[in-house]
């Protein structure tokens, strides 16, 4: 009797703790649940504030002309620089171009000083001067002196000699003569011709024979 009476006691005790179990294993799914939807509310608060946050607020008509005026009067600045600048660069480019045009044979002339120099001694020295050689010897000298100065540095070349042949591109015929030869060549140089590198700066004024008929 007392045994059955222990094993009812003992069942109920099992009922109870199966039943709280039960209900705690409820109220965590309720829990659990109702912390779900908050979360979720959370989430959907926080996604509409940053909508609200990231969408640009609208200008009215006066914030926009403003800009606008803004940005015209940036443009007509920029504008008004650039076409200081190029006026400035035009006005440097014209002196410049002066420059060269007024003082492009400064270097030549500086050189040809040297030159006059030695001529007005060389006229000082002929006025005591007693033997006319000396003279025209250091008249050769200055001639050889500045000729070369002008071959050497400016690449001036002087041509035309007697027995040439004759090329219309660098001669000056200012008479022709018949004479015992097999084509056309230089009889007499009456004054020479120069060239600047490869352009002809002056042609030679000369006689040409030509083979008679």
């Amino acid at each position: 009797m007392k045994q059955e009476k222990h094993e009812q006691t003992e069942e109920k005790e099992t009922v109870n703790e199966s039943e709280q179990k039960t209900e705690q294993t409820a109220g965590k799914t309720e829990e659990g649940g109702a912390q779900a939807s908050e979360s979720s509310e959370k989430a959907e608060d926080a996604g509409e504030s940053k909508e609200s946050a990231e969408a640009p607020k609208e200008k009215t008509p006066e914030e926009r002309i403003a800009e606008l005026e803004k940005e015209n009067a940036d443009l007509k600045d920029q504008l008004l620089r650039r076409a200081a600048d190029f006026d400035n660069y035009r006005k440097r480019m014209m002196q410049e171009k002066q420059d060269a045009f007024d003082y492009g044979n400064a270097n030549l002339l500086k050189d040809l000083l040297d030159s006059l120099d030695n001529f007005d001694r060389t006229l000082d020295a002929a006025k005591d001067a007693k033997d006319a050689k000396s003279i025209a010897d250091g008249i050769k000298m200055i001639n050889k002196s500045l000729v070369s100065m002008l071959e050497n540095k400016y690449n001036l070349v002087a041509f035309g000699k007697e027995g040439d042949a004759f090329d219309p591109d660098l001669h000056e015929a200012i008479g022709m003569q018949e004479g015992k030869v097999k084509k056309e060549e230089l009889a007499a140089v009456y004054l020479k011709g120069y060239k600047l590198k490869d352009k002809v700066i002056r042609h030679a004024k000369v006689m040409v024979v030509k083979p008679a008929e």
